[in-house]
């Protein structure tokens, strides 16, 4: 049947220490290509190849809207979200419960407008709890690099505006965090790996830029999975980043430090980026809200070239607000970066309107409910909430997403193995034994695999805009599964967990490949306390409508505090 649902649960074998290091020297050695069947095999390459797909293949998914953008831009500040009078009252230090509220951005602008703090106070505050973030048994690990001379340089540079009166903006002196995958100055880029970035950036990223000229405090690189290659968070060389819910448990990744950093409090916004996930993933596990906007809304120039046809850069905050708030501030044009110049101007009317009548909520159920029980159960509750603010459930059916979890497999893989291509030689066995796995498998594949992969792209596109002729949105939890736990023997070497990356992925990778924008919030906890999320993917550009979701949900599932939490305001 043509759109039968078709994606599987996989049992692969768990591989840890000695036999994850034998498994990798030999798919690494000279006998490789015996073993090369086998993997092609469980990882669906083999059935994928002897299907066909006659679309004319789609190497970019960019989504054309006329003519070209010629100069920067981005959402003008008076549609920037505003301060909710009665959201700002909440406490944000409290117990469990619905009565908890995670500090944001509004709250610092506030505090340093009435002087009841400064950026100076708030950034020996941030420094002395990512100590504590860092000490015990459980390290949160949220942080590759923390250069605290410029920490502190910064913030006091922000406390002298506003004693002169003169802040530049909402964002100044309000902490933020950037992934090792984009420039920073002062700062190397490592992209989680022990050899890359020896150096300091000598140019900000556009992203990087754009929030140190509206006075952001730019308070390190965070922590990411090497190379972005997997969805865990663990990583050998800098330290696994952990989960603020329960330090026990992985974050997700690859953007693990920044969901990290947001849901400890350490800052209220963080910058991630998505090639297979890797935003809405660690969003889903921490309890946050992660935006992955259309391909080329927010420009890439000055992140690592890892993935180029996935990739997208975006926010990760603990509120639907700031997290609009970062939005406003990265998407739009850059001349930098010609594939941003492919878009209308970015735009947020709506976003707040919690009145969802007249949306039409798209749900595929197969596919929504290969999850855990209590993450479905989670969202479909969530689901019923947004009924009863008006929106309108209808059925969606999306066919060959097991052509689209190989072909982004394949898609992602090729492109990782050409961008480490020219380090392989000096370089390969300094990577944890997961990538050097997983970029051994990725050289087992060829080019006719790689057009093949966007053949299939061409299909899904073509899919979800079916879908969306009846919906507005399509709904599916973010993840097929809460936040694992680390496994003991698991650190510090690392793992190769495949079935459960499986799970972990299963919603994810659709919208990088179709590059439709896609975003992860709160739908619950499990009984453990682990969070839940749900992801949101839309049309091309209308991340607004995304952001409205996000908001609504916000007044139906109850915040619970995390494990490990510091508030950065109170001294």
């Amino acid at each position: 049947m043509k759109d039968a649902y078709d994606l599987e649960s996989i049992r692969l074998p768990y591989l840890k220490g000695a036999l994850l290091k034998l498994v990798v020297s030999l798919v690494e050695g000279p006998f490789g290509g015996l073993l090369a069947p086998g993997l092609l095999e469980s990882a669906g390459i083999a059935r994928f190849r002897k299907r066909s797909f006659n679309e004319e293949p789609t190497f970019r998914p960019i989504h054309y809207t006329g003519g070209m953008q010629t100069q920067a831009s981005a959402v003008p500040e008076v549609q920037w979200p505003m301060e909710n009078t009665a959201e700002s009252q909440a406490p944000v230090n409290s117990g469990s419960g619905s009565t908890f509220r995670f500090p944001g951005i509004h709250d610092y602008a506030r505090a340093y407008r009435d002087a009841s703090t400064t950026p100076d106070e708030v950034a020996r505050r941030f420094l002395a709890a990512l100590d504590q973030a860092d000490s015990g048994s459980r390290p949160l690990k949220a942080f590759i690099a923390v250069n605290r001379s410029e920490v502190l340089r910064q913030a006091h540079e922000s406390t002298l505006r506003f004693q002169a009166g003169k802040p530049r903006g909402l964002f100044d002196g309000v902490p933020v965090a950037v992934k090792d995958e984009l420039d920073m100055l002062s700062y190397p880029t490592t992209v989680g790996t022990a050899f890359l970035g020896k150096e300091a950036a000598t140019a900000d990223a556009t992203v990087v830029a754009r929030l140190r000229e509206a006075g952001a405090l730019l308070v390190g690189k965070t922590n990411m999975h090497e190379i972005g290659i997997n969805v865990t968070g663990l990583n050998p060389h800098h330290g696994t980043t952990r989960n603020p819910y329960n330090p026990d448990h992985f974050t997700g990744g690859s953007s693990s430090g920044s969901a990290t950093a947001v849901a400890s409090g350490l800052v209220p916004l963080a910058v991630g980026a998505d090639g297979g996930g890797s935003i809405r993933i660690p969003a889903a596990f921490c309890g946050v809200t992660g935006l992955m906007a259309t391909y080329g809304r927010v420009s890439e120039f000055g992140a690592a070239p890892l993935d180029w046809s996935v990739a997208h850069i975006g926010p990760l905050a603990a509120s639907a607000v700031d997290t609009a708030l970062g939005y406003a501030l990265m998407a739009g044009p850059d001349p930098e970066d010609t594939i941003s110049l492919h878009q209308s101007l970015p735009v947020l009317d709506g976003w707040d309107n919690r009145d969802l009548r007249g949306l039409r909520l798209g749900v595929y159920w197969p596919w929504f409910r290969h999850a855990e029980a209590e993450v479905v159960g989670a969202c479909e509750a969530l689901l019923k909430g947004f009924e009863k603010l008006g929106g309108q459930l209808v059925e969606v059916s999306i066919p060959d997403l097991e052509a689209n979890r190989v072909a982004h497999s394949i898609t992602i893989l090729s492109e990782m193995a050409q961008a480490m291509e020219a380090t392989r030689a000096e370089h390969n066995k300094e990577h944890g034994l997961d990538v050097r796995f997983n970029l051994a498998f990725a050289r087992r594949l060829s080019s006719t695999d790689y057009i093949m992969a966007q053949r299939v792209r061409t299909r899904m596109i073509g899919h979800f805009m079916d879908a969306f002729r009846v919906a507005d949105v399509v709904l599916t939890p973010s993840t097929g599964l809460a936040a694992p736990a680390i496994r003991r023997g698991s650190l510090p070497d690392g793992e190769s967990d495949m079935s459960t990356t499986i799970e972990i992925m299963r919603f994810a990778t659709a919208a990088n490949m179709t590059g439709l924008p896609a975003i992860s919030f709160l739908a619950g906890y499990t009984g453990k306390g682990l969070p839940i999320g749900m992801q949101a993917m839309g049309r091309p550009w209308e991340e607004s409508g995304l952001l409205r979701l996000a908001k609504a949900a916000e007044g139906l599932v109850p915040r619970r505090r995390p494990e490990v939490f510091f508030n950065l305001l109170q001294g």
